[in-house]
This record gives C-alpha cells, structure tokens and sequence, in this order.
C-alpha cells in the first residue's frame, strides 16, 4: 500500500480526488504541496498528461512521456524516467492544479 492507495481506489470507483503531493520531482508544473484534481480517465491519456499510476509498484503523479501503442512511458518533470506501463496501471489524469 503506497500513499496514493486510496485516491488510486476512488479513482477506480469513478470519484475524482483532490490531494496535495510533496517533493519536487514535478517542479515547474506541481509544487510541492499544491492542491492537485485528478479525475478517472475518460479517454487514451497522451504524452504531456499528468497521471496517476503505478510503475513497477511505485505509486507516482508523473508526466507521460512517450505513448506508443497501448504503452506509455511514465516520467518526471525533472528528466527521470520510471518506466513503461500499459492503460492498467493509469488511474487517473491531473485536471487542475491549485496553490
């Protein structure tokens, strides 16, 4: 169980969740502690959307990077990559950031 377990569980009910991240992996598009909406997904995310999603077990709010096919390449806003992960492991989709 990570800490986005239970936002990752109503995202799958089909809730939308508000939550405040900390660290600075995605600086210059979420600060740490800003108040972050993500929504279930309603459609294919695409490169430059903000998920969130699980990689290699790690929960993450990160970047898609790359997407080709049914495969996405999940990322930070800092030049890290995590990894690739298939529509399953997205949860959600970053739709508004607040301070």
């Amino acid at each position: 169980m990570g800490w986005a377990s239970h936002h990752i569980s109503k995202l799958q009910d089909g809730k939308t969740v508000k939550f405040r991240p900390r660290g600075h992996s995605m600086k210059g598009r979420i600060e740490s502690g800003e108040l972050c909406t993500v929504a279930p997904l309603t459609e294919i995310p695409e490169a430059g959307d903000v998920v969130l999603c699980k990689v290699l077990g790690k929960e993450y709010l990160h970047l898609i990077k790359s997407a080709k096919g049914d495969r996405f390449q999940i990322g930070n806003n800092t030049g890290r990559i995590n990894g690739w992960v298939g529509l399953n492991s997205i949860f959600g989709k970053l739709i508004k950031v607040e301070s």
